[in-house]
């Protein structure tokens, strides 16, 4: 094949994926909000963005597609997407960019004036433009991004007179794409010309190589380069697990910003320095004879993030001297048809310091590769009434689905793939992590964004033993994404006109809690579908969900309440009252047998105290609360163990250990968090 029908191909592919994503309303505007979404979600995972929202509007002389506000809100990313709907690709000429431009930049001139006041209160447009208004004084960068699935050779000058920002123009179109998803590295290469750019070339001693699979070189960086670098690429300067971690965990050190503010000279004896990767370097002599790195390919640092993003900020935030501070760097140059390899290990062991999981460096995960694995090869139940089985695609790498796809060499290879891997049923790590955190009710995270729910979802994954990636688990949670999806689609019918993935996961979540986790995933998994019961209970959930999460206390902006534990607080607290019919789709937890409980106990005041707490709960609570566990698959299994072993202690009037005790409390704790309500059999009068 050649290139040029292997860009048609894909762009024909894209075309499918985002009528399969748009909404079953089959409206232009619809199909452009998936477009978007699909662009955002490459770019992310490309690390060109941090993460985005899709948020449409139009009226004359204004239209925007979405935007994204990085934490200390001195970032604004913009989008406005160019959606043809044609493949093969279209040609987009220079004016179009620039109409679509002007529209964006009028958009964000009204919106810095104070644009919400005209909009309709509480609708998302007005949210996007409320918190543009609101960080105007904190704004330092202002980028706008173009989508197209069309192809255009065209450049445009940033806007200018933008309240002293500093803008920049991101054209992306099908070809740019293409070249970014095919190169199977899912980022442009950063190539940088440190004699063109910077005037020198940098100092370093080259470590001998022996026959190894690297080379080596030991340098000193300048501070003012390591600004300027990352003032030009952002987090895209980091490799992607350093990116993931300084997301989930802020992004300025305070020593970091301490040293440069007050002691710059002592910054190269206090610091430990970065690490970094190329695929290629040039070395040339200097004038004293040594040897300098003139240009390199790849640039990536895989640990030193802090200090990199610190000395941006700081010099940004407190007016300090990037070039005051010099940073020594271990530079190691790896072959291209290894660095996603070698890279990846080199980032985990450079960062075992600064106590990143393992689970932190998630692209090459056991979790996600085992899950990928049993989505090549467990075969969902026929659910049309037919003996056709599909399966559920897992995209461990965003485009994995498309490049599937594109290997079956004929048309009809190419239906009868997508006849067993729908497009319907494809989903990705950022859904996944949309769909565990939501049934263990955190909608308040999930509320934050698709990148930012899955550094959250990492992060937790980290802190789970013993998780049995099996044929069981994966069932589930295919289970779960139904459920998910059919609750986007009753939200989409009641047309509340905004915020539906913010409703969908507070009314999973709140129905998650209520039911403590005992809605049948077997039986979803089973009918590949939902019961009318489950439908209507959805139904009636997501209507007083839409109510409280539309009217925040305060008048706050609701996509920023959304994101708040109070906001969860609020709707879990709701009452709804469920159909009797709801009781069918709930796993049974009861038993025909009981056992009676007495448990007493002396130690320190606070062993007393869980002790006490343990006593209260009838050995058929213990019981119960153990095959909950087990039937939901929550708590740790030595937790569930623990608990039908309290069983056993309460049953048999014998005292429980200290250790069992304050156990048997945290897992009461965490078991009543998570929505857990013992049947009337169990519980004491």
């Amino acid at each position: 094949m050649n290139d040029q029908h292997d860009l048609e191909q894909f762009a024909a592919n894209l075309q499918q994926e985002v009528i399969s994503r748009a909404s079953l309303e089959d409206q232009e505007e619809f199909l452009g909000d998936a477009f978007t979404r699909i662009m955002i979600d490459y770019l992310a995972d490309a690390g060109e963005l941090d993460d985005g929202e899709v948020c449409f509007h139009k009226t004359r002389g204004i239209e925007v597609s979405g935007y994204h506000l990085s934490d200390d809100e001195d970032v604004l990313d913009l989008f406005v997407s160019i959606f043809n709907q044609t493949a093969p690709p279209v040609s987009v000429t220079r004016t179009d960019f620039e109409t679509y431009l002007k529209r964006l930049t009028s958009f964000f001139k009204h919106a810095l004036d104070g644009y919400h006041s005209q909009l309709e209160e509480a609708s998302p447009v007005c949210d996007m433009a409320a918190r543009i208004h609101e960080a105007r004084t904190k704004l330092d960068k202002i980028r706008f991004f173009v989508f197209t699935d069309g192809v255009t050779k065209a450049e445009v000058k940033p806007p200018s007179d933008l309240h002293g920002l500093r803008p920049s123009v991101h054209i992306w179109d099908i070809e740019r794409l293409f070249r970014c998803i095919s190169s199977g590295r899912r980022r442009e290469t950063i190539e940088i010309d440190f004699v063109s750019e910077f005037g020198e070339a940098i100092p370093c001693l080259e470590v001998p190589s022996d026959g190894t699979d690297y080379h080596a070189y030991l340098a000193i960086i300048p501070g003012s380069i390591l600004f300027k670098l990352y003032d030009q690429y952002g987090p895209r300067l980091l490799e992607l697990n350093v990116r993931s971690f300084l997301q989930a965990r802020g992004k300025v050190n305070k020593g970091i910003r301490d040293t440069i503010i007050k002691e710059p000279d002592r910054f190269l004896a206090y610091n430990n320095g970065i690490t970094v990767t190329a695929s290629e370097v040039k070395i040339q002599t200097l004038d004293d004879g040594g040897k300098g790195i003139a240009w390199v390919r790849d640039f990536q640092v895989v640990n030193g993030g802090q200090t990199t993003a610190s000395i941006y900020h700081t010099a940004r935030k407190d007016n300090a001297d990037p070039g005051a501070v010099h940073v020594q760097a271990k530079l190691s140059v790896i072959a291209p048809e290894r660095i996603d390899e070698i890279v990846p290990l080199i980032s985990r062991y450079a960062n075992s310091q600064n106590k990143v999981n393992d689970a932190d460096f998630s692209a090459n995960d056991p979790f996600h590769v085992q899950l990928e694995e049993l989505s090549r090869t467990v075969w969902a139940p026929a659910a049309d009434g037919t003996q056709r089985q599909t399966r559920w695609f897992y995209e461990r790498a965003r485009g994995q689905y498309l490049d599937a796809k594109g290997r079956a060499q004929t048309p009809a290879r190419k239906r009868e793939f997508t006849a067993v891997h729908p497009n319907s049923q494809k989903f990705t790590k950022t859904d996944l992590a949309k769909f565990e955190n939501t049934w263990d009710q955190l909608p308040h995270k999930v509320s934050y964004g698709a990148q930012k729910n899955f550094r959250e979802f990492t992060i937790r994954l980290s802190q789970r033993r013993n998780l049995h990636v099996d044929q069981q688990y994966f069932e589930r949670l295919v289970a779960k994404a139904i459920l998910f999806r059919r609750a986007e689609k009753i939200v989409s019918a009641q047309e509340f006109g905004g915020y539906r993935a913010n409703i969908v996961t507070y009314t999973l979540a709140y129905l998650s809690h209520r039911t403590g986790q005992r809605i049948d995933l077997e039986q979803i998994w089973r009918k590949q579908d939902i019961t009318p019961a489950l439908d209507t209970a959805i139904t009636q959930v997501c209507r007083k969900v839409h109510k409280t999460i539309t009217n925040p206390p305060g008048g706050r902006n609701v996509t920023e309440w959304c994101k708040r534990d109070q906001c969860w607080e609020k709707v879990r607290s709701l009452e709804v009252r469920f159909p009797d019919e709801l009781k069918s789709v709930l796993v049974s937890t009861t038993r025909t047998t009981r056992k009676k409980a007495i448990l007493k106990d002396e130690l320190t005041k606070e062993d007393i105290r869980n002790i006490k707490m343990v006593t209260e709960v009838p050995a058929d609570v213990w019981f119960e609360l153990s095959r909950w566990a087990k039937q939901t698959d929550n708590l740790e299994p030595h937790q569930r163990g623990i608990a039908y072993t309290l069983g056993r202690v309460v049953g048999q009037g014998k005292e429980p250990s200290r250790k069992q005790a304050w156990s048997g409390v945290r897992i009461l704790e965490e078991a009543k968090r998570l929505g857990f309500q013992p049947t009337a059999e169990g519980q004491t009068s």
